[in-house]
């Protein structure tokens, strides 16, 4: 009996803290995110290394609060770059993407200080190549581009009212993203 008694006051004392929960991210916040990316969906294979890890920045202004009681939906901009290189030693190429975009993410609070959220970004890349060597005969280069998303979800933990550590996974221009997040 002291077992279920204490398991309902954890119970309840865990859902009384989910429901109280303050709110992070709300309608008018803007928020800057800075990361560095770690493992690439473009990029991938022993023959690859990396240049220049991937780095990102976005910017979100929420503009719409109350969805599902706590939610808010964010809107922004996105910058992300990166820079692989492959070398098999007469030959090789480097290649460079620059991935601009528009990204919109559905926060909703689940422990305090925390802003947890899933986002969707779709933009445009832009891919340069650069290749040398035996293999080709020549020294080439070439650049092109199309539409791309990345799905994600992603945490910020605020350390103050401005200040936070910013954690992003899925699938765009990196796996896993890190970084701090600037409420202005």
């Amino acid at each position: 009996m002291k077992k279920v008694l204490l398991s309902l006051v954890a119970v309840s004392f865990i859902l009384t803290q989910l429901v109280a929960q303050e709110t992070t991210f709300e309608k008018s916040s803007k928020v800057l995110n800075l990361g560095v990316g770690l493992g690439s969906p473009w990029y991938h294979g022993s023959y690859y290394k990396s240049q220049v890890p991937p780095v990102s920045a976005s910017f979100e202004v929420g503009i719409v609060d109350n969805i599902l009681e706590k939610g808010v939906l964010g809107l922004g901009g996105y910058l992300g770059y990166s820079s692989y290189k492959s070398d098999y030693g007469d030959y090789g190429w480097k290649s460079t993407n620059l991935f601009i975009g528009a990204r919109g993410n559905f926060h909703y609070p689940l422990v305090n200080k925390l802003d947890t959220y899933v986002g969707l970004t779709i933009g445009y890349n832009v891919v340069s190549d650069k290749g040398w060597g035996e293999y080709s005969g020549y020294d080439y280069g070439s650049s092109w581009g199309g539409i791309r998303t990345a799905e994600f979800i992603g945490a910020r933990y605020y350390f103050s009212e401005k200040f936070a550590a910013m954690l992003e996974l899925g699938y765009g221009v990196t796996y896993l993203n890190l970084g701090i997040a600037l409420k202005l």
